[in-house]
């Protein structure tokens, strides 16, 4: 007898939308996603496409008409719900774009629930394009195969981070200046957390002493070597989701 098709194909494009799905809706894709799917992956009526709302989870949906500038698809059935991602938020300072962009596109992969920019006094850059920043996130989910989009907010000061922080929410402060071995202090927490890092330059003296008089601040140390701040975000949130996480 013949294999049985894979279902859905595992070579199906996978896009998010703007809009909550249901079985039997007709969505238009437009722009970059049209063209994405019209001329690169050749998109034809029947073909599959997967799609993911960031609100009832992924679903597939046929190719009903690949026009010009748009491509029509029908939505036939929920594969899995959205799935429950760990509350850890990341909270790198800003780097250089190109150094930045690897923490978006990184920290998606490996599960962040939230990315909260952050400004310091040494960062090279103040300001983020949060349409491009939402793109790279959204590409990046797309090929991870997430089915939440991790929420992306807009850049604050140190400050303001510090002085708007929810309570019941631990803070772990990547030290360079050391603190509790990062594994030891996150194996030892469960329940809402975050991961603070620095940018090139490191935090200054008033910055490292505002953040250790947080109460919600615990120290950790990521190992003998200074990291440069994209090495150090990515490594505390890989191992954070190796600890605590959902690997």
């Amino acid at each position: 007898m013949p294999a049985t098709p894979a279902w859905p194909p595992k070579s199906a494009p996978r896009l998010f939308v703007a809009d909550p799905l249901a079985a039997g809706a007709s969505v238009r894709i437009e722009g970059n996603p049209a063209h994405y799917l019209a001329r690169v992956m050749r998109a034809q009526p029947g073909d599959i496409v997967i799609l993911c709302d960031d609100v009832t989870g992924e679903w597939a949906a046929r190719v009903a008409d690949v026009g010009k500038r748009d491509v029509v698809l029908e939505v036939a059935e929920l594969l899995r719900p959205r799935e429950a991602v760990p509350d850890l938020w990341l909270c790198p300072a800003l780097l250089k774009k190109d150094r930045f962009d690897l923490v978006l596109e990184k920290a998606t992969e490996l599960g962040a629930a939230r990315i909260q920019p952050l400004v310091t006094r040494r960062c090279v850059a103040d300001k983020l394009n949060l349409d491009r920043a939402r793109a790279i996130t959204t590409e990046a989910a797309e090929q991870c195969a997430r089915t939440a989009l991790p929420q992306l907010a807009d850049p604050v000061k140190l400050d303001a981070l510090l002085g708007d922080w929810p309570e019941g929410r631990v803070l772990f402060f990547a030290d360079e200046n050391g603190g509790e071995p990062a594994a030891a202090a996150f194996a030892g927490h469960s329940g809402p957390a975050a991961i603070l890092t620095g940018p090139e330059g490191g935090f200054d003296e008033a910055e490292r002493a505002a953040i250790r008089a947080h109460p919600a601040a615990r120290p950790i140390t990521l190992g003998p070597r200074i990291l440069r701040g994209e090495t150090a975000a990515l490594a505390a949130l890989s191992l954070w989701m190796g600890t605590a996480g959902d690997w």
